[in-house]
């Protein structure tokens, strides 16, 4: 190409390197799109497999030219602003993942149906009515993410979908889910949350890879199943479906429903005999039906998930984080708390909450663009501690399973290892933290949380210490959240990720799954603080505060406005 010298340097680099992936993203990518397009060289490099283009809000159109990327096998067009994808989308035959979460997407082509290869669609967070008809021809499709949009209702051959494993359809307008559910074979994840249902079918139950599901948010007519599914009950809530639901086995009355309707035969057929039978009937059923509602209270109570906050006004030791001033251009929004009551030590709790923060690292903190969360034991923690910004050369940390070394070093080892993996599995697309290191491309300085013996326990949006890594034993989490975008973002992530403890201590109370179950070695000491939360699931919250430099207040987590989603199982105790 004769004009690459026009082009912008990261086409420039990925033509003259024969490189396979290119990932553009961010302000200075953003200020170089013309009439919301990009550069048309990046279409000439026919080579790439993995094109990723994210947070470029002038963006908002993909040229046609797109079809020439005929070796694509992951597009990520995230947080950009696409009024619309071009039809010859169907052209990119190799194509297994595409990412058009978070733009502003009326509508899909028909032609995404040409994508054979495909098996995993997100489309979340756009402003679509529906998905395209004839989706079952993708017949790999294994994850499908549609939510925070405006569809009412499935495809009519969505249930054809063989393969599909994870369905994310919340925050939408959907009125029905069909009793054809039960062909989706391979579903193992299922999130209908916040529509307008107002039933589950009970063939639902008949899915039996089916481990997580979550329809809260829905006006259901069966209430003892809504209060089951508010409690995040999946295992209830699917052997309640399987029995047949409100109306027992094959459809037929249950409880005595029968009896009833007899009673009522015998007062309409007259004579004093009959009435008396029939009164003498009913009065059981009375008595069945108060120990219904006690049931459905008792059950109401024990769905409820309480978080008790902590206030720094009882307790003088409470943590504070100095933020210094080198941190404003490089990372400058954080939040941070303590939790105490979070069971780890029982089965496999610990697995269970690392994988809610994987997950709410890829959805909600946008695969780490928008915030990071990091966990650490907080007996292993020095206070004070100080957020700050280093040099690469001189911020040193023992990460995860590695061992100490500096910024520059770890960053350069992790992408030896991004290039090897590449060359291993002959694609783009790596795993682990080598998705992460064009995060910090072009900073001079690099964010840090450092203790008070001068020791990085953490290096957002990078990496953890070992030094204060949780285990099944640990019994109080510090909690910290980061974002280079809005203080309210790191409450949002702060407040679902807490929120998500509350729900798994739960489910950890209700399996009562044995400490060390999953092979690991089993904790020592008591399992929870004093605070019951071993049997309650209960947990306690304790505020932290940062300032800056001078000691001036920037922000205390949790405030009054944190934790007020509308949730009717969660209860906040100030």
């Amino acid at each position: 190409m004769d004009d690459l010298e026009l082009t912008w340097p990261e086409i420039e680099k990925a033509a003259r390197e024969k490189r396979r992936e290119i990932v553009l993203q961010g302000p200075d990518v953003d200020e170089r799109i013309s009439n919301g397009g990009l550069s048309p060289a990046i279409y000439s490099l026919t080579l790439l497999n993995y094109l990723e283009i994210i947070q470029c809000p002038s963006l908002t159109e993909i040229h046609e030219d797109v079809k020439h990327l005929t070796s694509l096998q992951s597009l990520i067009l995230c947080r950009n602003k696409l009024a619309s994808v071009p039809k010859v989308i169907g052209d990119l035959k190799s194509l297994k993942v595409l990412d058009l979460s978070v733009n502003d997407l009326t509508s899909l082509p028909v032609e995404i149906i040409q994508l054979k290869a495909l098996n995993t669609l997100n489309v979340s967070c756009n402003r679509l009515r529906c998905l395209p008809e004839g989706l079952s021809q993708c017949t790999k499709l294994s994850t499908i993410n549609f939510s925070k949009n405006e569809i009412s209702c499935f495809p009519t051959d969505f249930y054809r979908l063989d393969l599909l494993s994870t369905l994310i359809a919340s925050d939408n307008a959907i009125e029905e889910l069909s009793g054809d559910v039960f062909k989706l074979s391979s579903l193992k994840n299922l999130d209908i949350s916040n529509n307008k249902l107002t039933e589950i079918p009970s063939s639902l139950g008949d899915c039996s890879k089916l481990k997580e599901i979550d329809f809260k948010g829905n006006k259901l007519k069966d209430k003892r199943l809504e209060k089951m599914v508010n409690g995040c009950q999946a295992k209830s809530v699917l052997e309640y479906l399987r029995a047949g639901g409100a109306r027992g086995p094959k459809g037929k009355p249950k409880h005595g429903e029968a009896k009833l309707d007899n009673a009522d035969d015998a007062e309409q057929g007259g004579g004093g005999g009959g009435g008396r039978n029939a009164d003498k009937k009913k009065r059981p059923q009375r008595k069945k039906k108060n120990n219904a509602d006690e049931d459905e209270d008792e059950l109401e109570e024990l769905n409820k998930m309480v978080v008790r906050i902590l206030h720094l006004s009882s307790n003088p030791d409470a943590f504070t984080i100095k933020v210094t001033e080198e941190v404003k251009d490089v990372r400058p929004y954080l939040v941070c708390c303590v939790v105490r009551g979070m069971i780890l030590s029982r089965g496999n709790a610990l697995k269970r909450f690392l994988l809610a923060q994987t997950k709410l690292h890829e959805d909600l903190c946008g695969r780490r663009t928008t915030a990071t969360i990091a966990t650490h034991d907080l007996q292993l923690l020095k206070s004070p501690l100080v957020y700050e910004a280093r040099p690469p050369s001189q911020l040193k940390i023992l990460s995860l399973g590695r061992k100490e070394m500096t910024a520059v070093e770890l960053m350069r080892s992790l992408q030896l290892e991004a290039d090897d993996q590449r060359k291993q599995k002959k694609r783009q697309n790596v795993s682990g933290l080598h998705k992460y290191l064009q995060l910090l491309d072009g900073k001079a300085l690099y964010p840090c949380l450092v203790d008070a013996e001068g020791h990085v326990i953490s290096f957002p949006p990078i990496t953890n210490s070992e030094k204060t890594k949780m285990k099944k034993s640990t019994k109080e989490l510090f909690l910290e959240v980061t974002s280079s975008t809005s203080l309210q973002t790191c409450k949002d992530v702060m407040d679902a990720l807490i929120v998500k403890m509350a729900e798994l201590n739960r489910q950890t109370v209700e399996t009562k799954e044995e400490a060390g179950s999953d092979g690991e070695g089993a904790a020592t000491g008591p399992e929870a603080s004093d605070d019951g939360a071993a049997t309650s699931g209960e947990l306690v919250v304790q505020q932290v505060r940062t300032v800056d430099q001078d000691g001036n207040l920037k922000v205390v987590y949790p405030s009054k406005t944190d934790l007020s989603a509308e949730l009717s199982n969660l209860t906040v105790v100030w």
